[in-house]
């Protein structure tokens, strides 16, 4: 059972949006200062790999945890410890020292995000309904999909500004402020929502997805670094029993009448599969393309930070702009229609970005990268819209923590996959040229992104009959 409806007022979605904002921008920002981390700390490349993984290992790792947390303590307080701990967590990595504490600090990080962040889908999901629910995911998933362009741009701007001789380190402290005012505004602001019957915490079920997840995304970042030697493909290799034992595990705990951390019910949910299908497919399409744009932009066409950060600021305006105007599209096509309406506008913006590449290329600016980069991410800002209202449409109230940590866990885990993905074709196209390896990315991505459509047409189809409307008796 759950705590009866509590008011979710306009500033306090537009606190919850500031908390949400902190661990997705710091998924991106720290690309733009990794040349100089490497030079003040004397980091090797594989360093670096692990600076960007970890980050992202350690937040899809706690990510159902966190979700239960709230479910049993209460939202708003596990959403004030994980806000105050990425405080700390971001000082910690701005007084780095060395480049083993800079990754111990980046651990705290990402669990410190893994606190907060189911807290705000669950809290949307507890407090609102009707048209005001459907605002606030699609203004969820707008923000969700616009940290990654914030953090290119702000993260461009401060290595480039040196503000106070702090380099790179500004990178970090620049969360201090916002966790500051984000935490002095949560108890005035934000409902207190939890189940009413506590739940025992799922240990070992939390142990091995943490193995499994560990067993995927290590192997794909540091793997090829490595030169895929023997510990990576045993650790890959052992990914699908890692997932049938926690499975497996899961269904015992709910016969036992215990709550597992992946309820077997919320995992049969059609919505539910449907919205892990979309998470893995256009996240990892989301997080590699920004990944390969960045770096075709600085390493292949000479670009500073700050003008690799300015390229994407189009790319912020239109997402954000496609964010407000998809709540119309859910409303007028559902979110099935307004997802393929995405796709129609994104793929067709991926053939014009490789065109204008073998266009213009080497002399890239950001004037001609604009007109099929501003289009492309106006398109995304539908799916990811859709994503979460799918995703989150057969979920009970009671189940909302668990929910929501279920999807966002496969959707950061789809995000640390991006770059390895889609960044293995870039590199292996590579010594041809920075041309030819995004060109071989984006090929990539719009094979991938055929897979979601393909997937979407399968899932509209399944759910026809229950739609159609009946006829009138005779």
């Amino acid at each position: 059972m759950e705590t009866p409806k509590s008011s979710l007022g306009r500033y306090g979605l537009i606190v919850l949006m500031a908390g949400q904002l902190l661990p997705l921008i710091d998924f991106s920002i720290v690309n733009v200062a990794l040349d100089t981390i490497a030079h003040a700390l004397h980091a090797t490349e594989t360093q670096l790999e692990l600076l960007v993984a970890v980050y992202g290992v350690s937040f899809a790792v706690c990510l159902a945890l966190g979700g239960r947390l709230g479910d049993n303590l209460g939202r708003r307080r596990i959403f004030t410890i994980g806000v105050a701990a990425f405080g700390l967590a971001s000082l910690l990595c701005g007084l780095a020292d060395s480049i083993r504490v800079l990754l111990a600090a980046r651990v705290l990080q990402g669990m410190s995000a893994a606190l907060l962040m189911p807290q705000v889908l669950a809290t949307i999901h507890v407090c609102l309904s009707g048209p005001r629910h459907t605002r606030a995911l699609a203004l969820y998933g707008g923000i969700g999909g616009l940290a990654f362009v914030i953090g290119q741009v702000l993260g461009g701007l401060l290595v480039s500004a040196d503000i106070w001789g702090l380099g790179w380190r500004s990178v970090f402290l620049i969360n201090l402020p916002v966790c500051g005012v984000v935490l002095a505004s949560i108890r005035h602001h934000i409902p207190d929502t939890r189940r009413e019957h506590v739940t025992r915490i799922d240990w070992a079920g939390t142990l091995v997805l943490a193995a499994l997840i560990l067993s995927i995304l290590l192997p794909l970042s540091l793997g090829p670094a490595q030169h895929w030697s023997w510990p990576w493909i045993s650790a890959l290799t052992a990914a699908l029993p890692l997932l049938a034992l926690l499975w497996h595990m899961e269904l015992r705990q709910a016969r036992r009448g215990i709550h597992p951390l992946l309820p077997p019910t919320v995992m049969r949910l059609h919505s539910v599969r449907f919205g892990l299908v979309i998470a893995l497919l256009f996240f990892t399409c989301w997080s590699g393309f920004i990944f390969v744009l960045a770096r075709t932009v600085q390493a292949g066409a000479g670009m500073s930070p700050l003008q690799s950060g300015n390229a994407f600021v189009a790319m912020g305006i239109t997402y954000f702009l496609g964010a407000l105007v998809a709540p119309r599209s859910i409303a007028r096509l559902g979110p099935i229609g307004s997802l393929l309406l995405g796709c129609a506008i994104q793929m067709p913006a991926l053939l014009a970005l490789i065109g204008t590449l073998d266009w213009v290329w080497p002399h890239l600016t950001i004037l001609n990268l604009m007109p099929a980069t501003a289009v492309l991410t106006f398109g995304q800002a539908f799916i990811v819209a859709s994503f979460y209202r799918i995703g989150m449409a057969d979920v009970p109230a009671s189940e909302a923590g668990a929910g929501s940590a279920v999807l966002t866990t496969v959707q950061q885990t789809a995000l640390g996959l991006g770059a390895p993905v889609l960044g293995a074709v870039f590199v292996h196209f590579l010594p041809l040229s920075y041309l030819q390896g995004a060109r071989a990315a984006l090929v990539a991505e719009l094979f991938i992104m055929c897979l979601l459509v393909a997937s979407a047409l399968l899932y509209r189809l399944h759910l026809r009959p229950k739609v159609l409307p009946q006829r009138c008796p005779a």
